[in-house]
């Protein structure tokens, strides 16, 4: 099936769970429903995290969110890239498996720089071990107390670096946010019954949804997403089966959850959505070109470091940036323009606002330039 670039925009804010939908995507109801259907979520700034799940479920503020992560509905590690994500709970330790091992064949070399031993790296997973046992949750800082006391140095870099590689391993995850910082517990305890899947198996259930969460879009894009070799990602598509179909986009092959064609494609609405800089929308793709204009991607991604702005996107595409300022009982808004936007434009705009605004539970104000 060949696709026209609108239609693959539909397609793939409708995967997003940015659109309404009648192949299964959409309909979401529950933080849980939403990690799970897009496989992991970007949640290195917890803030955009939080909003990136308010955004595909109306109605939810951010004390909701939270209260659904400390029932477990899902949790925050490092499952691929060195980045941590929201993964279901179940799917945590498979996906650690599958995808930190290239990862983690650099930490020798990241420990060398920071001036660790691997014998310091092990012996800071067996303090923390202890520490926790028992259905222990300790802060960010309280467990780099813990690995002082026992005489290993956590200045500078060295304690992050501490806390990510027991994460990687598969000893601890985050647990939501105690106070204003991250806490830490025990992956098994706080997970009993992990899904334990063969590793094809694996593939094709991280293939199916990176391609059900994010299609139309390409093997390339999948393999960059998960860090899985190329041969890895093409081995997850074919045990996906028949369950992702393959379209064409520009001549560009693609994948797409099959259910999704079930009907003739509808083409991208003219929605106006607010999305967290740091969400899938634009994390979940090497290739932007469907969703972001060239000229508009430094003002995006200033600087090229990584850091995305948070974005104002109609019809699929960015056009402009935001950020905001929390005060007691409102939020301040302000709007950068990447596409000229009349005065019937920045009403639409504005009124896109006031989701986000009930999320964090604040009166909005949005200033323009």
């Amino acid at each position: 099936m060949e696709l026209t670039p609108r239609q693959a925009l539909g397609l793939r804010m409708s995967s997003l769970l940015l659109r309404a939908s009648t192949g299964g995507a959409g309909q979401a109801t529950s933080v849980a429903e939403v990690v799970t259907w897009l496989g992991a979520m970007q949640a290195q700034d917890l803030a955009s995290g939080l909003w990136s799940f308010g955004a595909r479920l109306p109605g939810h503020t951010a004390a909701d969110v939270t209260a659904a992560l400390e029932r477990r509905e899902a949790l925050r590690t490092w499952p691929m890239r060195g980045t941590i994500h929201f993964v279901p709970p179940r799917d945590a330790r498979w996906m650690v498996e599958l995808m930190g091992v290239r990862v983690l064949s650099v930490a020798a070399r990241r420990r060398e720089q920071l001036g660790l031993s691997e014998e310091t790296a092990v012996q800071a997973m067996e303090v923390l071990g202890a520490a926790l046992a028992g259905g222990g949750r300790l802060s960010r800082s309280e467990c780099l107390a813990v690995l002082t006391e026992k005489g290993i140095d956590t200045s500078g870099q060295r304690g992050y670096h501490l806390l990510w590689y027991a994460s990687q391993r598969g000893l601890l995850c985050i647990a939501p946010n105690l106070g204003n910082e991250q806490s830490f517990v025990l992956l098994d305890e706080w997970v009993p019954d992990p899904h334990r899947p063969e590793r094809d198996e694996a593939l094709g259930t991280i293939a199916l949804r990176y391609f059900r969460g994010r299609g139309p879009t390409t093997r390339q894009d999948f393999a960059g997403w998960t860090g899985l070799t190329a041969t890895d990602a093409k081995r997850g598509i074919a045990v996906a089966g028949d369950a992702l179909a393959k379209v064409t986009v520009q001549g560009v092959e693609t994948y797409v959850d099959a259910a999704l064609l079930d009907t003739v494609p509808p083409p991208v609405g003219d929605e106006v959505l607010v999305l967290p800089g740091f969400d899938e929308y634009l994390l979940g793709y090497k290739d932007r070109s469907l969703m972001v204009a060239d000229e508009h991607k430094a003002a995006i991604i200033p600087g090229g470091n990584g850091i995305f702005r948070s974005t104002v996107v109609r019809a699929g595409r960015v056009v402009a940036t935001w950020t905001r300022t929390l005060t007691k009982s409102g939020v301040r808004i302000t709007v950068q323009p990447l596409t000229p936007l009349g005065g019937s434009d920045r009403a639409e705009v504005e009124r896109a606002f006031e989701p986000y605004a009930q999320f964090v539970e604040r009166t909005p104000e949005v200033r323009w330039p």
